[in-house]
């Protein structure tokens, strides 16, 4: 089977230069068949440092991968048969994929989705209008060590927890909170209701309430080991797990992302990348206003 050609919007991130090593080299010991990087823009967004004082260096790393760097967005997504959209600033992805919509190709979004609900919400609405597929996840939803607790078993509440840097040029918890609440909904699946935000200098935690009365939690942790886990309740048991890096948390999720490039099936529901979106945005909101409770937007 031929392998689909892939066009990268975004050279902003360490994971463009790692998406192309496991996908382009055969010879990579975790290496992911069936797709291929083939083209590429830079872009780069001036309101985030962590973006603008990257792209030129992940572009050059990306030339010399063999990739062909385009000028433009259109450039890149002429020709291929599906997209990584990898910009770093999530406020870029709704004009970015406002673009890549127009023709027609499964899209794979990076975290986060957006960096606000109106936004996300935009997005889904146009991919559904367009009919254009689009997935998109934390790596860490799929690592090691957190899967092995996904045995059947009716899940009461799930803590989740990860490191959460907050930046001066970047909305709170959209920066590192969407890996451990894309942890937390993993387990919880969709159904929050209310959002509470708690902070100080070490930690962050975030209490959200579904409407079957599950509790599920977010501690972002500014002090300790930097690892990524969760704790799970259920029937007559407590489990606990960290995320391992035994196996690349890029090559998993890339084995997830190549079968959705080409049936144009996610294993994540769209709904439910919408809701975390609101989750974040409703955390964001009750930080803002001193821990006050917020009803999670629809």
């Amino acid at each position: 089977m031929a392998n689909l050609k892939v066009g990268m919007i975004g050279l902003d991130t360490s994971h463009c230069p790692a998406f192309v090593k496991l996908l382009n080299n055969a010879d990579n010991e975790f290496h992911v068949p069936g797709a291929k990087v083939v083209k590429a823009f830079p872009g780069g967004s001036k309101l985030f440092s962590s973006s603008i004082n990257r792209v030129a260096g992940f572009t050059k790393d990306l030339k010399e991968l063999g990739i062909e760097i385009c000028d433009s967005i259109e450039a890149a997504a002429e020709g291929m048969d599906a997209f990584l959209l990898e910009s770093v600033d999530g406020r870029q992805h709704l004009e970015q994929f406002k673009i890549l919509a127009r023709y027609g190709k499964p899209v794979f979004i990076d975290k986060p989705f957006a960096c606000s609900f109106d936004d996300a919400k935009a997005m889904v609405k146009l991919a559904k209008e367009k009919n254009v597929p689009v997935m998109t996840a934390s790596a860490i939803r799929y690592g090691k060590g957190i899967d092995v607790l996904r045995d059947g078993s009716k899940i009461e509440s799930c803590d989740a927890f990860g490191p959460m840097a907050l930046l001066n040029d970047y909305r709170d918890y959209f920066w590192y909170g969407i890996h451990s609440a894309e942890t937390l909904y993993s387990f919880m699946g969709a159904g929050c209701e209310r959002v509470q935000a708690i902070s100080t200098d070490k930690v962050d935690v975030i209490v959200g309430t579904w409407n079957d009365g599950r509790i599920g939690t977010l501690r972002g942790n500014r002090v300790g080991a930097n690892a990524f886990g969760c704790m799970l309740t259920v029937e007559g048991a407590t489990r606990f797990a960290f995320v391992s890096g035994e196996i690349p948390y890029y090559a998993l999720l890339l084995k997830k992302i190549v079968p959705f490039f080409r049936t144009g099936v996610s294993d994540i529901p769209l709904e439910e990348s919408l809701e975390i979106i609101a989750f974040l945005e409703a955390a964001s909101r009750s930080r803002a206003q001193n821990g006050k409770v917020i009803e999670i937007m629809k």
